[in-house]
C-alpha cells in the first residue's frame, strides 16, 4: 500500500460467486485494475474496530486525498466520455429514454419541463444531469475540451466548454474530466464535497455514474478501425512534412561534414549535430500528429476520449495515424549495434533518420521489419525503466516512512517525535490539515465571495474601514489569510451584513480545516511524497528552456535530496546580479567571464616541442583572447614556470623547468594553469528572466561566487544544500530543501501540498545540520532500539544495545507493533475504557 487510501471501509453486500466486486470510481485510490489484481479483506470484530472503521475509514471520508486536498476518487475512463456525450448540446432524449436513465440512477422526484415540445417532447442531456446537482449549487469553470481562446466567449463558447451552473441548473458547458474527474482539484465534485459534505458527494457520484452507465448502454460508444483512416489530403501533407524533414537533416549532415555547423555552447560537434537532428525529427512527428488531428473532428471517438480527458493523449492519436517518430535510448537516437552502424543494412556511420531508429510509418499502416526492431529496442528500455523505478521509489518511501512514522500533532499544536522533541512549533506553519483544506488553502476566499454574491441582497457596499476593523479582530487567523480576506472583501463591494456573514463563514471553514491532535502527520507526509514517486520518470535530463543545461530531475533528484548527498550529480547555480549589472547583457557577460574557470589550454592554438633549442613553444590564439576578453598581461601572470617571450603571442618554456625533462608533463602543467575564474564553474549561461539578466552555471561554489563584484549575494542560490547550510546557516538550508524538493515534484506535474515537504525538511535539519533520511541519518539515530533494528542493520543494533544495556521506552510506532501493543498515534494516543453493556457486579 502506497498511501492511507489503500485501506478503506466498505459496506458489505452479499452477492453470488467467489470474487468481490467494487465500484469503478474507487479504483484510483487502490490503484486497482482488473488484470488479475488480488486484495485482502479484513472484517473488523471488536466494537472499537467497527466504530473506527465506520467513523474514520469509510470510502466517502477518503475522497479528499491528504496529498493535495482534492478528490482522488471520481469519474474515470467511460464515465468521462459518457458524461461528455450526455451533456453535449446535440443530445436530446425522448420521454422513454429519460425514464430509463432516471430509473438507472434511482431518481425519485419531479421531472422538469421538456426543452423541445414539438414534434415530440424531448429533454436535453444537460437537464437530466442537472437533476442530480444540489438545488442551491452554483459553479463556474472551463471544461477539459476548452481551446483556451485569446478572448473567452463565456456562455456563447462555440465548443460549449464554459461550464456554468446556477441554482443547481447546468446552463452551459459540457461535463468532462474538469468537472467530475478523479485526481482533479476545483471540479464540480470537489465543490459539492467541500460545501455539502461527504454524504452528499457520495450520493452525487453514485447517481451520476449510474446515469452515465445507463446512457452509454443506450447510446453505445466504440472506436472502430475506419475512424483511423485519414483523407488523401492529410496523407499528402504528412508525406511532404517527411520529405521536408529529410531535406533539413541532409543539410545538417552536410554542415557537420564540412564543419559549418554552429556548435552549441558546452556541446561537442557530434552532440550539437545529434541535438539539432533530434529537434527536426521531433518536429516532423508533431507536425504529422497535428495534421491528423486537424482532419478529425469531435465526432471521432479517439478525439472524444483524448479531449475530454477520459484516456490517451494527442500523441497516441498522432502515432496511430500519423507517424510513430524517433525511437530513443537514454534520450539519444539509437547508435549501438554493429561497429559504427546500428544494423548491417546500413552504410558505415550512416547518420540518416532511418539508420538510427526513426519510424516513418504509423501503427495503422504497420512498421517495416527494421522499424519494428528499433521500436522494440525503445520499448525494452521502457520496461526496464519501470522495473528499476518501482524498486527505487519503493525503497525511498520505506526510508521516508521509517524516519517520519512516529511524528504526531500534540494537543498544544506542536509536531513532536516519540520522546517529545519538537520538530515544528505549528504543523505546516499554519496548523492546517491538507486533507481538510481546500486544495491547500484553509479558506477559499474567492469561492466564498462568489457564492455569497449570488444570494446577497443588494445594498450599499461596506466601507474599507469597516472591513479592516472587522478583519483585525480575527487574531487567530494566519497573516496571509488576513491579507487575502481584506483585499478580496474590499474588491467585492458586499454590504455590511454580507461582510459579517462572510467573515463568519471564513472562521467556520478555518476552524474546520485545523489539524486534529494525535494526527500521524509524519506518515501522511511520507506517503504523500512516496506515492507520487512511482509516477515520476527515472531518467530525465531536462533542458531548462535551453539545450545547454543538463539538470537532474525526477526521481533521481528527489532521492538525492532525501539522501542529503554531499554533492548533487549536476550542481548548478542561479546567480542574480546587483542593480548595476542586471540591466544589460554586456555587463552581465562581464560578471560571467569573471566566474568562468579559464586555463591556458583555453587560449592556446598550438604547442610544439623544439628539442634543438630544448624548449616547448606555445602559441596563443588571438581570436580566443578576444572572445574571452583576456589580456596578454593576464596570460603572462598565469604562467606557472619561467618563460621567454619569443614574439607577439608566442612563448617558450625551457624543458629544464620539469624535473625529468618530460615535455608531455610540462605542457600539461602549463595548460592547466589558471588564468581566472572559479575552478568548480565549468560553464556559464547569461539569460534574461523577468526583465533582468541572470547567470546560470554548471558547477557550484557559493562561497567564492558571492565574493565576486556585481553578484547579489542575497538572491544567489545553488542546488547544493550542504553549501547553503555551511554559508547561510541551517534555516536557509531548510528553505532550500523545501524549494528544491517541491520544484522537482511540480516539474513532474505532481500536485503535493507544500506542508508535507516542509515536514520532511524540518526533520532533516532539526539537529542543526542536514541529515539524510536513512540509516546514517534520522532512522539510525532514533531513541528506540527496536525501531532502529527493525529498519536496517538489525544485528549490529541489537548487539550494541545489549552491550550498553539500553532501555527501550516503547514510545514510538514500530516498537509497539513488534511487542503487540497499540501505538500512541491517532486513536491510540488516548486510553479508552468501555463497558460492554449487560449487568455489572457491584
Amino acid at each position: 500500500s502506497l498511501h492511507r487510501m489503500s485501506i478503506m471501509a466498505h459496506r458489505v453486500r452479499v452477492l453470488p460467486f467467489k470474487t468481490f466486486r467494487m465500484h469503478l470510481a474507487v479504483c484510483p485510490p487502490y490503484n486497482a485494475d482488473f488484470d488479475g489484481d488480488e486484495m485482502n479483506l479484513h472484517i473488523p470484530q471488536s466494537k472499537e474496530a467497527q466504530t473506527e472503521a465506520r467513523l474514520l475509514m469509510q470510502v466517502q471520508d477518503q475522497i479528499l486525498s491528504p496529498r493535495y486536498g482534492a478528490p482522488i476518487i471520481g469519474a474515470t475512463k467511460d464515465f468521462i466520455s459518457g458524461a461528455y456525450l450526455l451533456t453535449r448540446k446535440e443530445t436530446l432524449l425522448t420521454a422513454k429514454e429519460v425514464g430509463k436513465l432516471l430509473a438507472h440512477a434511482n431518481y425519485r422526484g419531479e421531472i422538469p419541463a421538456p426543452t423541445v415540445e414539438k414534434p415530440v417532447k424531448q429533454w436535453s442531456g444537460k437537464q437530466v444531469f442537472s437533476l442530480f446537482l444540489p438545488k442551491d449549487f452554483s459553479f463556474v469553470s472551463r471544461a477539459n475540451v476548452c481551446r483556451h481562446c485569446p478572448t473567452c466567449a463565456k456562455e456563447d463558447c462555440q465548443y460549449d466548454s464554459y461550464v456554468m451552473i446556477q441554482g443547481g441548473e447546468l446552463l452551459s458547458g459540457v461535463i468532462d474530466k474538469n468537472s467530475i474527474g478523479a485526481e482533479r482539484a476545483e471540479t464540480i465534485f470537489h465543490r459539492i464535497i467541500k460545501d455539502y459534505g461527504t454524504d452528499v458527494g457520495h450520493d452525487f457520484l453514485n447517481s451520476i455514474t449510474r446515469l452515465i452507465n445507463g446512457f452509454l448502454t443506450i447510446r453505445g460508444f466504440s472506436y472502430s478501425y475506419d475512424e483511423l483512416n485519414i483523407a488523401d489530403k492529410e496523407h499528402n501533407t504528412i508525406n511532404s512534412v517527411m520529405r521536408k524533414m529529410e531535406k533539413s537533416v541532409e543539410n545538417l549532415i552536410n554542415q557537420a561534414e564540412t564543419g559549418q555547423l554552429e556548435r552549441l555552447p558546452g556541446q561537442t560537434m557530434q552532440e550539437t549535430f545529434e541535438i539539432k537532428v533530434m529537434n527536426e525529427l521531433a518536429q516532423a512527428r508533431d507536425k504529422a500528429g497535428e495534421t491528423v488531428e486537424q482532419g478529425l473532428g469531435l465526432g471521432n471517438s479517439g478525439i472524444i476520449m483524448t479531449r475530454t480527458g477520459a484516456r490517451g493523449s494527442s500523441l497516441n492519436i498522432g502515432q496511430m495515424m500519423g507517424s510513430v517518430g524517433q525511437q530513443s535510448i537514454r534520450g539519444k537516437r539509437i547508435m549501438r549495434g554493429y561497429e559504427n552502424r546500428t544494423l548491417p543494412h546500413f552504410k558505415d556511420g550512416d547518420p540518416t533518420p532511418q539508420a538510427r531508429g526513426f519510424v516513418y510509418n504509423c501503427y495503422r499502416d504497420g512498421l517495416t521489419p527494421l522499424e519494428y526492431f528499433f521500436h522494440s529496442m525503445g520499448g525494452r528500455e521502457g520496461l526496464v525503466d519501470t522495473a528499476v523505478r518501482t524498486q527505487q521509489s519503493g525503497y525511498m518511501q520505506r526510508r521516508l516512512i521509517n524516519a517520519l512514522e512516529h511524528l504526531r500533532v500534540e494537543y498544544d499544536g506542536t509536531v513532536r517525535n516519540s520522546i517529545g522533541d519538537i520538530i515544528q512549533f505549528r504543523y505546516g506553519e499554519d496548523g492546517i490539515d491538507p486533507s481538510k483544506s481546500d486544495h491547500g488553502k484553509a479558506v477559499n476566499v474567492v469561492q466564498l465571495i462568489d457564492r455569497s454574491k449570488l444570494t446577497e441582497k443588494k445594498g450599499a457596499a461596506a466601507s474599507d474601514d469597516y472591513i479592516d476593523k472587522k478583519v483585525d479582530l480575527l487574531t487567530i487567523l494566519p497573516q496571509s489569510l488576513i491579507i487575502e480576506l481584506k483585499a478580496q472583501l474590499k474588491a467585492s463591494s458586499l454590504t455590511k451584513a454580507g461582510v459579517d456573514r462572510l467573515i463568519d463563514a471564513a472562521m467556520k471553514n478555518y476552524d474546520y480545516s485545523l489539524v486534529e491532535p494525535g494526527e500521524a502527520v509524519g506518515i501522511l507526509a511520507a506517503q504523500s511524497i512516496g506515492e507520487p514517486g512511482t509516477q515520476m520518470t527515472l531518467r530525465t535530463f531536462h533542458y531548462a528552456g535551453v539545450a545547454e543545461q543538463n539538470v537532474t530531475l525526477g526521481l533521481p533528484r528527489l532521492i538525492e535530496i532525501v539522501d542529503a548527498r554531499r554533492t548533487p550529480s549536476t550542481p548548478v547555480m542561479e546567480i542574480h546580479l546587483d542593480a548595476k549589472h542586471k540591466k544589460g547583457e554586456k555587463l552581465a557577460r562581464e560578471v560571467a567571464q569573471k566566474l568562468t574557470y579559464t586555463t591556458l589550454d583555453d587560449v592556446v592554438s598550438g604547442v610544439n616541442v623544439d628539442f634543438n633549442a630544448n624548449v616547448v613553444r606555445i602559441e596563443i590564439d588571438p581570436a580566443r583572447l578576444e572572445s574571452l576578453s583576456i589580456t596578454e598581461k593576464e596570460i603572462e601572470t598565469a604562467f606557472p614556470t619561467k618563460f621567454e617571450k619569443e614574439s607577439d603571442l608566442v612563448y617558450t618554456v625551457s624543458l629544464d623547468e620539469e624535473k625529468t625533462g618530460n615535455p608531455e608533463i610540462l605542457t600539461h602543467t602549463v595548460g592547466q594553469a589558471k588564468i581566472r575564474g572559479i575552478p568548480e564553474i565549468k560553464r556559464v549561461l547569461t539569460l534574461q528572466e523577468e526583465g533582468e539578466w541572470i547567470i546560470r552555471t554548471d558547477g557550484s561554489n557559493l562561497e567564492e561566487v558571492i565574493k565576486i563584484d556585481g553578484v547579489d549575494a542575497m538572491r544567489t542560490s545553488t542546488n547544493n544544500i550542504h553549501e547553503i547550510a555551511e554559508i547561510f546557516g541551517i534555516e536557509a538550508a531548510r528553505n532550500a530543501l523545501i524549494k528544491e524538493a517541491h520544484n522537482v515534484l511540480e516539474e513532474q506535474g505532481l500536485d503535493v501540498d507544500v506542508r508535507h515537504v516542509m515536514l520532511v525538511s524540518d526533520i532533516m535539519t532539526k539537529m542543526g545540520e542536514v541529515q539524510q533520511i536513512g540509516r546514517h541519518g534520522i532512522s539510525g539515530e532514533k531513541s528506540s532500539v527496536l525501531a532502529r533494528a527493525a529498519f536496517e542493520l538489525t544485528i549490529q543494533h541489537l548487539v550494541s544495545a545489549a552491550i550498553r544495556g539500553e532501555i527501550d521506552p516503547l514510545k514510538g510506532v514500530i516498537e509497539n507493533i513488534i511487542v503487540g501493543q497499540s501505538m500512541p498515534l491517532g486513536t491510540g494516543s488516548v486510553e479508552l475504557f468501555m463497558t460492554m453493556g449487560g449487568k455489572r457486579d457491584e
